[in-house]
C-alpha cells in the first residue's frame, strides 16, 4: 500500500524513502532524523519495521509541535484541521490569511497544518522575522478532512509510544547516536549559508556540516546523507568531499518539472551518500534487492 503522509511537505522524500531505507542494516536500534521535515524516511521505516525507536528533530519549532500533536494527540489535530477547513468555505482565500496571522501570533500547530495543506507547492516560506509568509494556493482547499484524519491516525499509530521529538540543534542530536542507531540526514539545500533562505529558520554552514560528519566517522556512526544531485548534465550543490569516505549513489527523482516546461526532457537524480560505519554493517549481512539495483 501507499504510505499515508500527514501533511503535504516540499522536498518530502516520500517518493523514495522505500529505496533509501533498503540501505538500512537489519539490527537498527533508533533511527535518528536531525532535519525531520515531513519524516517520510521514519514513517516508511515504521511502517517497514526497519528501525525499534525514532527521533524527529527540526529546529522549525512550531513544526515538531505539530509532529508531536500528530503522534500523540491525534484525534483532537484532526478534528481541529476539521474545524479550520470547513470555516474556510466561500472565502477561502480571505480566510487563509487570516489563519497565517493568528499562526503567527500564536504557533498553534492546528494553524500550521492548515497552513501546509493550502499554501503554494506545500512549501514553507518564513521572512526576515521569522515569520510565516508563504501565500495560499487558491485552487485548492486543502486535504479533505477526512483524509487527513486517516493519515494522521494511521501515522501516530506506526510512532506513538517509539518516538520522541525534539527542536534542537542538529549537532545536539547527532552525537547522542549509538552504534546501533541510523542518523538520516536530509539537511537544507545548499547556498542558504551565505545568506538566510526563506524556506528556512535557521541557515547551515556546509563547513560545520562535513566537520560533523568527520566527527560521526571518528565515533563509527551509522549514517546516511542526501544532499547534492543533477538534473541531467546540471549538477546541483557542491559534493561532499571525498575525505569523509563514503559510498555516493544516485537515486532516480524523476522527470524534471521545471525542463518539462521548458519543453525538455531530463531526469533529476539525487544523491545518497553512507557512511563507512553503515557501509560495514551492510556488507556483513545478505545483500538485498535494493542495495544491489543501486550498487550495481
Amino acid at each position: 500500500m501507499s504510505i499515508p503522509q500527514p501533511f503535504p511537505y516540499q522536498g518530502s522524500k516520500r517518493k523514495i524513502a522505500d529505496t533509501i531505507i533498503a540501505q538500512f542494516p537489519d539490527d537498527v536500534d533508533t533511527l535518528i532524523e536531525p532535519f525531520a521535515g515531513s519524516a517520510a524516511i521514519s514513517v516508511a521505516a515504521a511502517y517497514k519495521a526497519k528501525a525499534q525507536h525514532f527521533v524527529l528533530n527540526d529546529v522549525n519549532a512550531p513544526l515538531m509541535a505539530l509532529w508531536n500533536k500528530i503522534i500523540n494527540q491525534p484525534d483532537w489535530l484532526a478534528t481541529q484541521y476539521e474545524r479550520l477547513w470547513t470555516a474556510q468555505r466561500g472565502r477561502e482565500k480571505e480566510y487563509y490569511f487570516t489563519i497565517r496571522d493568528e499562526f503567527n501570533r500564536t504557533r498553534q500547530p492546528h494553524h500550521f497544518l492548515y497552513l501546509l495543506a493550502r499554501c503554494v507547492k506545500a512549501s514553507i516560506r518564513y521572512n526576515t522575522d521569522g515569520d510565516f509568509n508563504q501565500s495560499p494556493d487558491n485552487r485548492r482547499k486543502g486535504m479533505h478532512p477526512a483524509t487527513m484524519r486517516r493519515n494522521i491516525l494511521f501515522t501516530s499509530q506506526l510512532l506513538k509510544g517509539k518516538t520522541t521529538v525534539h527542536a534542537l540543534d542538529y549537532r545536539e542530536i547527532i552525537y547522542e547516536a549509538r552504534p546501533l542507531d541510523v542518523i538520516y540526514m536530509d539537511p537544507p539545500y545548499q547556498g542558504v549559508c551565505k545568506k538566510q533562505d526563506p524556506r528556512y529558520l535557521q541557515s547551515l554552514s556546509f563547513e560545520s556540516f562535513v566537520e560533523s560528519l568527520h566527527t560521526l566517522n571518528l565515533k563509527d556512526i551509522s549514517y546516511i546523507v542526501s544532499y547534492d544531485g543533477r538534473t541531467g548534465t546540471k549538477t546541483h550543490g557542491k559534493a561532499l568531499p571525498k575525505s569523509l569516505d563514503l559510498r555516493h549513489l544516485e537515486l532516480e527523482v524523476g522527470r524534471s518539472s521545471q525542463e518539462t516546461l521548458l519543453g525538455r526532457n531530463k531526469i533529476t537524480f539525487e544523491s545518497l551518500y553512507l557512511s563507512p560505519a553503515l557501509c560495514a554493517r551492510i556488507e556483513g549481512q545478505p545483500t538485498s534487492i535494493g542495495q544491489m539495483a543501486l550498487w550495481s
